[in-house]
């Protein structure tokens, strides 16, 4: 098995009041597979999972499994923490209507990169789904280098990898040259997933998709299996919209945007987040015309 294809981490939608939206979750669900997208992400950073109760993560969780199974659409759900103990008890709420488990680097605490492994190693073994090793290095203080990329690779369990390091470096280039065929790399970065998918990334889990799925789709499968001369407009075209939709903490102005669009009821968010600026949201719609206003 493998994932390929853009991956939708879906925001979890309030209501003005802050409570769970999972009528609004539903339909954006839908959207993103009507638009094109391969699969859907629940539960990742998009979604606010470390401001839901365990009972909202449930109902997040049960929304998307019931769209994905119907859609027929493989579903990816966010788990485990900084600590192996505790990340080996959360598979417990796995079940077969999720594809992949997707699994931070250990954060905070900074392992060596020696107990990353180690950590995943556990992690694979106990998983009933697959793993998907989140490495984002900005948000977790752990750096990866190609040796240990290579090495979580060729773990049992381990599906792949959504690969976010907020650009193309080192690390990134060497990986993408010694990945095994049978190991899907995603990329996470909305502004460099266009360079990596050009490298041969499999796809992409884009939270500026939740905006525009059916340009990002589009885009993705375009680097995939061309023209790559639409590939690199959607890139550059798309690329300003990710800029704007990220001038604040993700995903304030997201949910800015899709509020002010009518497809969510409210751009709440929860603390320590604060909504977005309407400057912010402004700036984003601007964009988002100007994208549409170009030759698509």
């Amino acid at each position: 098995m493998t994932l390929s294809g853009l991956f939708v981490p879906l925001i979890t939608p309030f209501t003005a009041r802050g409570d769970l939206a999972t009528d609004a979750l539903e339909r954006l669900a839908h959207e993103a597979i009507d638009a094109g997208a391969s699969g859907l992400v629940a539960l990742g950073t998009t979604g606010e999972p470390a401001t839901l109760t365990g009972d909202e993560r449930r109902r997040v969780v049960e929304v998307c499994a019931t769209v994905s199974r119907e859609r027929q659409v493989p579903l990816v759900a966010g788990t485990g923490s900084n600590c192996t103990a505790d990340s080996v008890r959360a598979f417990a709420a796995l079940d077969g209507r999720v594809t992949a488990a997707l699994v931070v680097v250990p954060y905070y605490t900074r392992p060596s990169e020696d107990g990353v492994v180690e950590h995943f190693r556990r992690l694979a073994a106990a998983s009933p789904v697959p793993l998907l090793i989140y490495n984002i290095p900005y948000r977790t203080g752990r750096p990866l280098g190609v040796e240990t990329l290579c090495r979580l690779a060729d773990l049992p369990g381990v599906i792949g990898f959504k690969h976010a390091v907020g650009g193309i470096d080192a690390a990134t280039v060497g990986f993408m040259s010694r990945c095994p065929v049978d190991v899907c790399v995603l990329g996470g970065d909305d502004l460099y997933a266009a360079p990596l998918l050009a490298m041969g990334a499999s796809g992409a889990i884009l939270a500026s998709a939740n905006v525009v799925p059916a340009a990002y789709a589009e885009m993705t499968a375009a680097w995939r299996h061309g023209p790559l001369e639409r590939a690199r407009h959607l890139g550059n075209l798309l690329a300003s919209v990710s800029e704007t939709l990220f001038a604040e903490p993700n995903p304030v102005v997201m949910k800015g945007v899709l509020a002010a669009q009518g497809r969510i009821p409210s751009p709440a968010v929860r603390l320590p987040l604060l909504p977005a600026t309407d400057t912010a949201v402004d700036a984003a719609l601007a964009a988002l015309d100007r994208s549409y206003a170009a030759p698509i």
